[in-house]
């Protein structure tokens, strides 16, 4: 296998191929690859222990490095998962909140490992595409959500009162 000429590499304390696995079971368009195991001991781990894996998320190539505790995902990077509809937005958001994640705002979420994902219908950014007052009415209202409702998403970039009883 030819390696990518770009490749995003995740640092991992000691589960990069859980995650691998995780992602490539969660995401379409995604596989793992090899899996490397260190040939000698390294400051964090041992001799045979996995040192990298190979996989690619939703068409992005990456490597998992299990490099040790000494460095943190942030919200600085994240992964941003274009989707087509509250289902395909659910599913991903309760496949990475239900699997010892944690919520966020926006439509951001973390998974267990410290990696942020943006999941993001087309709704909303076909509205902040749109500009002017669509856009502030769409923007508005996503800034009081965590997980993206589309239905009130749309209903704000028609101008409706997403308020009204």
């Amino acid at each position: 296998m030819k390696t990518a000429k770009n490749t995003i590499c995740l640092w991992f304390d000691k589960e990069a191929e859980a995650a691998a696995r995780f992602y490539v079971s969660t995401f379409p368009d995604s596989s793992l690859g090899a899996v490397h195991r260190a040939p000698s001991d390294f400051p964090a781990g041992k001799a045979g222990e996995v040192l990298t894996v190979e996989f690619t998320v939703a068409g992005i190539p990456c490597i998992g490095l299990n490099g040790g505790p000494i460095f943190k995902h942030s919200e600085a990077v994240s992964f941003q998962i274009a989707t087509d509809d509250q289902e395909e937005t659910d599913r991903y958001w309760n496949a990475i909140v239900n699997n010892g994640g944690e919520e966020s705002v926006c439509g951001w979420c973390k998974d267990r490992w410290g990696i942020s994902w943006q999941i993001t219908p087309r709704a909303l950014t076909e509205a902040m595409a749109a500009g002017g007052d669509e856009a502030k009415r769409a923007f508005d209202a996503m800034m009081d959500m965590k997980k993206i409702d589309v239905a009130t998403i749309e209903a704000a970039r028609r101008g409706e009162d997403i308020n009204a009883p």
